[in-house]
């Protein structure tokens, strides 16, 4: 160590030293700047970067020993052989080039190291070749372990140069680099030259051809002026990939906030950048996120590694927030280059709302939009995973509802308040409901409840009664009272499979209805006929009109002070094509429940208003009309639309209703007849005495005229209460001024009666049976006076 020292204290110009360490450290900054450049580059573009900083490299090298030996003075005569100084200098570009290559090798880790080493052979065959050109007159002796340390020494620190300069993109490391390569270039020179001793010998002759050392400084000069140059080139070219750097960061940060969906830049799992939006989405500032890793904002590690696996598949995951909720997210990654090099941008898709969206679809697939209950198919797949873990001595019960009477509310109060009703049953009965126990709506008023574990029919009972307990108060919406009746059906008693489980309870509540409603009913195994029957009557009225099975007669209405006809009443009779004759009777209340009584009723008003219309005889035509008829908000447009298409003067048209169908709804009951009788159109009272016999009905209700029921004209010659029972309602019809007419008249001496008594009409057998209105053409059709004389006329003995 000390010989190296004496060599470069004493034997060199210390100005000179300096300047070779000068440039020396403006060729490594450039080879190591210039070396980045290429390793960001590719393809020719690469190779030409490799050959500047190769070439800058080996300028670099070559001028840092040739100023150095310009500073050596060993002050006798010297010289340059010209073709080993050229030569120098082409091995000094062509192993650092290779040196450098190597260092590039992609995806090689050992790369940089071992072209680092490369490179330093390049300095040491450079020096060495260098020296073998220097000519002097005496004799060059090398000291071989300091040759061997040169060469050491040289190959370690360049080996470790080339591996820092290239590791990371700070400064810091291009910088280490730099100065890694000097010290590496400066160390191999002087400790080789602190390992040569001369020997001056005056024999020796420095060859004529030997290169001056003068000309040797404008070589040197030259070489260390491109070395500059190309420094400052690599600056330039630093300064220039900044600022393009600068904008472009800028400007994809730009399009990343302008972006909706949520943006990562990442280098490996570290957050490089992210946008606006998906710092909104984690709720964090993205100062906060940069330099985390990817794990700080998605936990899940599977996820994490499937998505870096670079199978471009959408990975569905959880994003967490920094109060540990996480939200539903889609993340897609994508390669891009950022900042000059290779990074992955992960775009980040916030789920939550289409999650929501799937979850409200299921709910509405498997639940009842208006009362949130499981809806008929979710009750179905219940039912059956229920019956298939049903195990020896366990049971299970469904119950079957349906609310009484629910269409009159929807008729009185309007589907609004019946949607309330339906909302508040639900809530009321799912309160009474035990863990394991489900309510479903099956559709309309239709209610189900399936009941798991039943240890016996009783503990069916005590639900059953708890729900009509529960529905027994008050509700608000209409102001009434709901009550529902109740069919009960046991598995695997009454049946093994959910379709005849269902079947049965439905045949249990038609039961429960016909026995009075508001109660519950268990099947039972006769229960199945009478409603299959009943069932089967409401499939063939409904398409009774099609098929033309229903037809109307007519029975004749008698002015008792005159003896002649003033109208026919239309009455409703349905033949079946295999059951024969069906009483009104039955037919007429399915009908009502069903609301099939609509369709018929629109029917027989219009029949029987085209079959008036076409009499020459002004009669009028007497036509009953059901509460659900009067209730139906377009009743009163269907009747006028009815008058208008069959020509029907609207004075010769009679409606009967029975004052049962009023109370239900006084003052809806009271703007309908009203908005009749503005028509035109006359209003009887039907069946009065049957009823409630309001006599604030009659002053109240526009009626035109009263109709005493057949049971009380029956036996009125013969049985006192009947008689003052008619002859009450005879004089209230005059006192009111309203006319009246009594039907079931079937005896002479009944008709003989109500003569006495001055009853207004009178209709019934004894004047006439209903009939096909061809019976009666020359009473529509002429101007005939019915007597007992007609054909028509029953007496008494010849009734059916």
């Amino acid at each position: 160590m000390f010989k190296i020292y004496t060599c470069i204290a004493y034997a060199h110009d210390l100005r000179l030293v300096g300047l070779a360490a000068l440039v020396c450290v403006l060729a490594s900054f450039a080879a190591i700047n210039l070396l980045r450049h290429a390793q960001k580059s590719s393809g020719q573009t690469r190779g030409m970067w490799l050959a500047v900083s190769a070439i800058s490299t080996g300028f670099g090298i070559f001028a840092t020993h040739f100023i150095a030996m310009l500073a050596f003075t060993p002050g006798i005569p010297s010289g340059y052989n010209v073709v080993l100084t050229m030569l120098s200098l082409v091995a000094a570009i062509l192993l650092t080039g290779a040196g450098l290559a190597v260092s590039l090798t992609p995806n090689w880790r050992h790369g940089p190291w071992l072209g680092g080493a490369i490179v330093a052979g390049g300095i040491a065959a450079m020096h060495y070749t260098g020296m073998a050109a220097f000519e002097i007159e005496g004799t060059i002796l090398w000291d071989p372990v300091l040759v061997v340390t040169s060469i050491v020494l040289g190959a370690a620190i360049g080996a470790v140069a080339l591996p820092v300069g290239l590791h990371g993109k700070e400064e810091k490391w291009k910088i280490g680099g730099a100065l890694l390569l000097t010290l590496a270039i400066c160390s191999h020179h002087f400790t080789a030259m602190g390992a040569v001793s001369i020997i001056p010998d005056p024999t020796i002759e420095v060859s004529p051809s030997a290169l001056p050392a003068g000309l040797l400084a404008i070589g040197v000069a030259i070489a260390s002026v491109a070395i500059i140059a190309l420094a400052l080139a690599g600056v330039v070219l630093d300064i220039r990939d900044q600022r393009r750097s600068e904008l472009e960061v800028e400007r994809m940060r730009d399009l990343a906030d302008a972006s909706v969906e949520g943006l990562l830049v990442c280098d490996g799992e570290a957050i490089v950048s992210v946008n606006t939006s998906f710092a909104h989405l984690a709720g964090l500032p993205a100062a906060t996120l940069v330099g985390e890793k990817l794990e700080y904002c998605f936990p899940d590690q599977a996820a994490r590694t499937e998505l870096l696996s670079g199978s471009n598949k959408t990975v569905e995951t959880a994003l967490r927030h920094l109060d540990g909720s996480t939200t539903p997210v889609e993340l897609i990654l994508r390669s891009i280059v950022y900042a000059g090099r290779p990074h992955q941008v992960i775009a980040v898709r916030d789920l939550k709302a289409r999650k929501d969206a799937e979850q409200h679809i299921y709910f509405l697939a498997h639940h009842d939009a208006l009362t949130s209950l499981p809806n008929r198919s979710h009750f179905n797949a219940r039912i059956d995973q229920e019956i298939a873990a049903l195990t020896a001595g366990k049971s299970l019960a469904v119950l079957c509802l349906d609310l009484d009477k629910f269409k009159e509310v929807n008729d009185l109060f309007g589907h609004t308040t019946g949607d309330k009703v339906l909302q508040m049953v639900a809530s009321r009965v799912t309160a009474v409901l035990g863990e394991r126990q489900m309510m479903a709506r099956l559709g309309g008023d239709e209610f189900a409840i399936l009941m798991p574990d039943v240890a016996n029919p009783a503990a069916a009972s005590r639900l059953a009664e708890t729900i009509l307990e529960a529905l027994r108060a008050s509700s608000d919406a209409a102001d009434t009272r709901i009550a529902t009746s109740i069919g009960i059906a046991l598995c695997p008693d009454d049946a093994a499979d959910r379709h005849s489980l269902l079947t049965h309870a439905d045949t249990a509540l038609y039961r429960a209805k016909n026995e009075g409603r508001n109660t519950y009913r268990f099947f039972e195994a006769k229960m199945g006929v009478e409603v299959r029957e009943r069932r089967l009557l409401e499939h063939d009225l409904r398409h009774a009109i099609a098929r033309d099975e229903l037809r109307l007669v007519y029975q004749p209405q008698k002015v008792v002070l005159s003896d002649t006809i003033s109208g026919f009443e239309a009455l409703l009779r349905w033949r079946h094509p295999t059951r024969g004759e069906i009483s009104p009777a039955v037919f007429i209340p399915i009908a009502e429940e069903t609301g099939a009584i609509l369709q018929i009723g629109d029917w027989v008003l219009r029949t029987a208003c085209r079959e008036a219309a076409s009499w020459t005889q002004p009669l009028k035509i007497a036509v009953n009309v059901s509460a659900v008829q009067l209730y139906n908000a377009s009743f009163v447009g269907e009747l006028h639309q009815i008058l208008l298409d069959t020509g029907l003067p609207p004075r010769r048209l009679e409606i009967e209703i029975t004052e049962t169908a009023l109370v239900r709804d006084f003052n809806r009951a009271l703007a309908m007849l009203r908005q009749i009788k503005a028509i035109g159109i006359a209003i009887a009272m039907d069946d009065f005495g049957t009823g409630y016999s309001s006599l604030s009905n009659l002053r109240a209700f526009p009626f035109d005229r009263i109709k005493i029921d057949g049971s009380f004209i029956k036996s009125v010659n013969s049985n006192g209460q009947a008689a003052t029972i008619v002859r009450a309602v005879l004089g209230l019809g005059r006192g009111l001024g309203l006319p009246v007419i009594a039907e079931g008249v079937e005896t002479a001496a009944e008709l003989k009666f109500l003569q006495d008594e001055s009853c207004t009409e009178v209709q019934g057998y004894l004047l006439g049976r209903p009939a096909a209105i061809g019976s009666f053409r020359h009473y529509t059709h002429g101007d005939v006076a019915l007597d007992e004389s007609d054909d028509v006329t029953m007496r008494p003995a010849q009734r059916a």
